[in-house]
C-alpha cells in the first residue's frame, strides 16, 4: 500500500512539473537541464563534491559518499543541505573545478523530486508553539479591531525579541515573564478605561518631542495645514470629553538660545485642522541688542535680549476644550515664502548644528505637552463606546431580554435590542436588565476577543468582574472592569492550539476552522479574525478550499493587510534597523532625519503598491519607478519633485533607483557609519534576496584595514582583496563581495558617487565564482533576475517562516518548492505565493506532540 502510494505521489510531482513547463513552454525549451538520473547524480557528487565532504574529511561535518541515493528521504535533512548550497551556486568553493550551470539544475531538481515525492506521501507539517502568545503589534492590532480604540502600546509593553529568521511573531521567542504579566494587567486596565471613557483619577501630561536633527522649513505632515511650516502632528487620545492644556518648547542650542529667532513668526495650534490659538513668536531684533554671532554663550549680549532668547516661548501654552477620542493635535508654523539672495552658506551640520544660535534660520518646535483633563464633561462619543455600548440599560427592558438567556443568544442579538422578548418588560428588575445588558455587551466582545463561540461559562466569567465593577460605581465601570479581565485573559494573549485527545504521538492533524482562521487573520492583518471570518470557522466552512480562497483574498484586499509591509517586509529587508543608523556628519553633512523618513517612505509605499496592485515578486527587482517626495527627489537627482507629498515616479530605463537595490533606506542599513561595506551588503543579498546565507565567520577574524599598503590611501575594494588573499577568509567573501562591489556607487547613505572614500575611481565590476561577470547595480540586477525563481524561493520562504510564527524546518522545503510551481504560471504574483501559502499543508496541518509534556516554562516538546 505504501508503494503504490509512493508511486502515485511520484506520477503526481513529475506531473505537476510537466504541466508547469507546457503553461510556458520557450522558457522550459531555453532553461530545462537534461534529465539526471541517480547514477548521473552520483556521478557529478563524486566528481565535484565528494574530494571534500567524505568519511575521512568530514567538511562540514558533511560525508556525501556514503549517503544512499536510493532512498535520498530518508536523509532529507542532508540532501536540503546540499540543494541550498547548489542552488546558491556556492558550492564547490571558489578555485575548485565547477559544474556547468545543467549539471546545477538537473541535480538540484532531481533531488528536490526525490524528496518531493517522499514528503506528497508522508507531509510533515511541523509543529509551532501550543501557547503562541501576542507580539506587540499584534496585541496593539487586536486591542484596536475589538475595542476600536487606537492605542500607542509601545510605552505600554515591552519590544518582543526578533528571532534569529528575522521576525518577532516567533512562538520560540515569545515567553513570558511575572514582569510581563504585570505589563499586560497595567495595560489593560489603561485601555479598558479609554474604550469605556472612565475619567483618569487625576490629570496627566504626555510629551512628544521632535528629533533635533529634523529641519523643519517645509511642510512636516499630511495632516498638518497647508501654508504650514515644520511642527509636528501627534495622534493623541483624549480620554474624556473636557479641558486640555498644551504646552510647547521651541528648539535651543547649546547655551539654551532659542534657536532662529531673528524675525517675527507665528505659531499655530489646532485640534483635528480647528484652529486653537496663534501664538506670536520671534522678533528678537525690537528687544535689545544682539550677543555677536556664533559667540552666544560666551559674549553676552544686552541682558533683556538674553532674557528673551532663553525665555521667549514661556507663554506657549494654552487651554482648550477637545472631545474625547482620538484626535490629531498639530503644532506648526506659519509660512513665509521668501527667497534667500547672494552667496548661500551650507547649512550647519553635527556638532555646528547644536552651537550655533542659527539666528537667522527659521524657529522649530523641540516638544509638546499635553495635559489634562483639567474639567470633565463626560465620556463622550467615540468610536470605542460606540462599538462596545450595543445595548444600554435602560433600552434593556424594552428589548425583553432576559439575563438568563443562552451566551450565544446574548452575543448575537441584533444591536437594536429587539431580542426575543420572552419575559415582558415589567417582570425585570433594574438589576436584572443591567445584567442582561451586560452579558450581551460582554459576549459579543468576548467572541471576537476568544476567536470562537463563547458559552455560558464564559460569559458568566466576565459578568462576575461586571458585578465586582459595578458594586463600586455605574454600569460602565462594571463593563470597564470586565473588559479589563477580558484582555489579560489567556484566550486573549495567546493563539493556542491544542492536539486532538485522539491523535496519536507525532502525528500530522488539520487544524479546525476556528485555528485555521486565526492563523490566516494573524497572518494577513496580524489581528483577530473579523465577524465574516470568524462566522465561516464557526459554521465549519473554511474547509472548503473555494470559501477558504475567497476569505484570503477578502482579508488580502482589506486595508488592514497594511500589516505585511509593517510587520512581514520591514522585517524581511530590515527596515527598522533604519531608526537606529547613525552617520558620521564630517562624512555625511547632507544627512538629516528628513531624508531618514523619506527612504522608510519611500521602501514602504514602493512594497505596499507591489501587494495591493498584486504585482510579480521580481517586480520589486525590476520596477522602472519608486516613491518620492521633494526633499528625497534632491538627493535622488530625480527633478520635478516639489513638496512633502510622496508620488510615484517613472524612472528612465537606465536610472540607478529602479528597484529595491536602488533605495537609500537599503543602502544605507547595510553600510558602516562612516563608509560602505560590500561585505554587509553582499551578505545582505545572500540572506534577503537569494535565500542563500553565508556560514558564520571564524573566531578572531582581524578587521579590515584602515589604510592601504605602506599606509597609502586605498578604497574598500582594495582593502578586501588583500583580506580576501588569506585562504581561510576566500571561501565565505567569494559568492559574497562581488554582489557587494556592484553597489559601491552609492556611498553609505545612497547617494550616487564616481568616487570611493579614498577618493579614488569606483570600479563597480564584478565575477562571481562561477564565472558570470557584470557591473554596477544594472548588472547585478540582471544577474538576480536571471535567478528569478532563487528571489521568489526567499521571498516566499521568509513569508511562510512568518505565516507560520516559527523558523522552517527542511521537512517544510516540499511546501515551498510546491508553492512556487503553482505560483511559477501566475508570474510569482503576491496573491498566488499568499494563497500557495494558505493552502500548503504547513499552514492547515499540525504534527502532534511526539513524546510527554516537557514540564519547563514556556517548553512545548518536539
Amino acid at each position: 500500500m505504501l508503494a503504490r502510494a509512493g508511486s502515485v505521489a511520484r506520477v503526481l510531482v513529475v506531473l505537476i512539473a510537466v504541466l508547469s513547463a507546457a503553461g510556458r513552454p520557450q522558457i522550459a525549451a531555453a532553461q530545462a537541464p537534461k534529465p539526471a538520473s541517480a547514477a548521473s547524480v552520483r556521478e557529478a557528487l563524486d566528481r565535484y563534491c565528494v574530494r571534500c565532504h567524505n568519511d575521512r574529511l568530514r567538511t562540514a561535518e558533511l560525508a556525501l559518499d556514503t549517503h544512499d541515493l536510493a532512498d535520498v528521504g530518508a536523509d532529507a535533512e542532508i540532501w536540503e543541505r546540499v540543494i541550498l548550497k547548489l542552488r546558491a551556486r556556492t558550492m564547490p568553493p571558489a578555485g575548485s573545478p565547477r559544474p556547468a550551470e545543467a549539471t546545477y539544475s538537473a541535480v538540484a531538481s532531481w533531488l528536490e523530486t526525490e524528496i518531493d515525492t517522499v514528503a506528497l506521501a508522508s507531509p510533515d507539517p511541523g509543529r509551532g508553539e501550543t501557547f503562541h502568545r501576542l507580539n506587540r503589534a499584534e496585541y496593539h492590532a487586536a486591542v484596536r479591531d475589538l475595542l476600536a480604540v487606537d492605542v500607542d502600546v509601545a510605552e505600554l509593553l515591552p519590544a518582543d525579541d526578533t528571532y534569529e529568521h528575522g521576525f518577532d511573531n516567533n512562538g520560540d521567542v515569545l515567553s513570558i515573564s511575572p514582569d510581563l504579566v504585570g505589563r499586560y494587567l497595567s495595560a489593560a486596565r489603561r485601555i479598558s478605561r479609554l474604550a469605556v471613557g472612565i475619567p483618569p483619577v487625576g490629570p496627566a501630561v504626555a510629551t512628544y518631542r521632535v528629533h533635533p536633527g529634523l529641519v523643519q522649513d517645509d511642510r512636516q505632515h499630511d495632516l498638518l495645514s497647508f501654508g504650514s511650516r515644520g511642527g509636528i502632528a501627534i495622534p493623541h487620545y483624549f480620554p474624556v470629553d473636557g479641558e486640555y492644556t498644551i504646552r510647547i518648547r521651541l528648539h535651543r542650542n547649546f547655551s539654551d538660545y532659542i534657536i532662529g529667532y531673528a524675525a517675527p513668526q507665528e505659531l499655530d495650534v489646532r485640534v483635528d485642522g480647528a484652529l486653537v490659538e496663534r501664538f506670536a513668536v520671534g522678533d528678537a531684533d525690537s528687544v535689545g541688542q544682539m550677543a555677536p554671532l556664533s559667540f552666544s554663550g560666551n559674549i553676552a549680549g544686552d541682558p533683556e535680549w538674553e532674557y528673551y532668547m532663553n525665555t521667549g516661548d514661556a507663554h506657549l501654552e494654552a487651554r482648550f476644550p477637545a472631545k474625547a477620542g482620538r484626535r490629531t493635535v498639530g503644532v506648526s508654523f506659519v509660512r513665509r515664502y521668501s527667497e534667500p539672495e547672494g552667496v548661500l552658506q551650507p547649512r550647519n551640520r553635527g556638532y555646528g548644528r547644536f552651537v550655533d544660535e542659527r539666528y537667522d534660520e527659521d524657529a522649530a518646535v523641540e516638544q509638546v505637552a499635553i495635559g489634562g483633563p483639567y474639567a470633565v464633561a463626560g465620556p463622550g462619543d467615540t468610536p470605542s463606546r460606540r462599538e462596545i455600548f450595543v445595548c444600554r440599560p435602560e433600552l434593556a427592558a424594552a428589548s425583553g431580554e432576559r439575563a438568563d438567556a443562552p451566551a450565544d443568544e446574548r452575543a448575537d442579538a441584533t444591536a437594536d435590542g429587539r431580542a426575543d422578548n420572552r419575559g415582558g418588560t415589567g417582570r425585570h428588575t433594574i438589576a436584572e436588565e443591567e445584567t442582561a445588558c451586560a452579558g450581551r455587551v460582554l459576549g459579543r466582545l468576548a467572541r471576537r476577543a476568544y476567536r470562537r463561540p463563547v458559552d455560558n461559562g464564559d460569559v458568566d466569567a466576565l459578568l462576575d468582574f461586571y458585578r465586582a465593577g459595578r458594586r463600586d460605581g455605574g454600569f460602565d465601570d462594571g463593563i470597564q472592569f470586565a473588559l479589563e479581565r477580558m484582555l489579560v485573559d489567556p484566550e486573549f494573549l495567546f493563539r493556542i492550539e491544542r492536539d486532538p485527545e485522539d491523535a496519536a504521538p507525532g502525528t500530522p492533524y488539520r487544524l479546525d476552522d476556528l485555528e485555521l482562521a486565526s492563523r490566516l487573520s494573524f497572518f494577513l492583518w496580524s489581528s483577530i479574525p473579523d465577524d465574516e471570518l470568524l462566522a465561516a470557522a464557526a459554521e465549519g466552512r473554511l474547509g472548503d478550499p473555494a470559501e477558504l480562497e475567497r476569505q484570503t483574498r477578502r482579508l488580502l484586499a482589506d486595508g488592514r493587510s497594511r500589516a505585511l509591509v509593517d510587520n512581514f517586509a520591514s522585517q524581511w529587508l530590515r527596515l527598522r534597523n533604519l531608526e537606529s543608523q547613525e552617520r558620521e556628519s564630517a562624512d555625511y553633512p547632507e544627512f538629516d532625519e528628513n531624508l531618514r523618513e523619506a527612504f522608510r517612505r519611500e521602501t514602504e509605499l514602493f512594497v505596499e503598491s507591489s501587494i495591493r496592485e498584486d504585482r510579480s515578486l521580481l517586480e520589486l527587482l525590476s520596477a522602472n519607478y519608486t516613491y518620492v517626495n521633494e526633499r528625497l527627489a534632491r538627493h535622488y537627482g530625480i527633478p520635478g519633485v516639489y513638496g512633502d507629498r510622496f508620488r510615484r515616479v517613472t524612472l528612465d530605463p537606465d536610472h540607478p533607483r529602479g528597484g529595491l537595490l536602488g533605495h537609500g533606506g537599503l543602502l544605507m542599513v547595510t553600510s558602516y557609519p562612516n563608509r560602505t561595506s560590500p561585505v554587509v551588503r553582499g551578505k545582505w543579498l545572500l540572506e534577503t534576496i537569494l535565500g542563500a546565507p553565508p556560514p558564520e565567520p571564524p573566531p578572531n577574524v582581524p578587521g579590515l584595514p584602515d589604510r592601504g599598503e605602506g599606509g597609502e590611501p586605498a578604497s574598500v575594494r582594495e582593502r578586501l582583496e588583500r583580506h580576501r588573499a588569506n585562504p581561510a577568509c576566500a571561501g565565505c567573501h567569494a559568492p559574497m563581495d562581488p554582489l557587494g562591489f556592484a553597489l559601491e556607487n552609492f556611498d553609505a547613505i545612497g547617494t550616487w558617487r564616481a568616487d570611493s572614500e579614498a577618493g579614488q575611481p569606483i570600479d563597480a565590476s564584478a565575477t562571481m565564482p562561477s564565472g558570470v561577470a557584470f557591473e554596477g547595480p544594472a548588472g547585478l540586477r540582471q544577474v538576480l533576475l536571471s535567478r528569478g525563481e532563487d528571489f521568489a524561493a526567499a521571498v516566499t520562504d521568509k513569508l511562510l517562516a512568518y505565516a507560520l510564527g516559527r523558523g522552517l524546518e527542511y521537512t517544510d522545503r516540499p511546501a515551498v518548492r510546491r508553492i512556487l510551481r503553482d505560483a511559477e504560471a501566475d508570474d510569482y504574483r503576491w496573491s498566488s505565493i499568499v494563497l500557495g501559502i494558505v493552502k500548503s499543508t504547513p499552514f492547515q496541518w499540525r504534527r502532534s506532540r511526539s513524546g510527554a509534556p516537557v514540564l519547563v516554562a514556556g517548553a512545548d516538546g518536539p
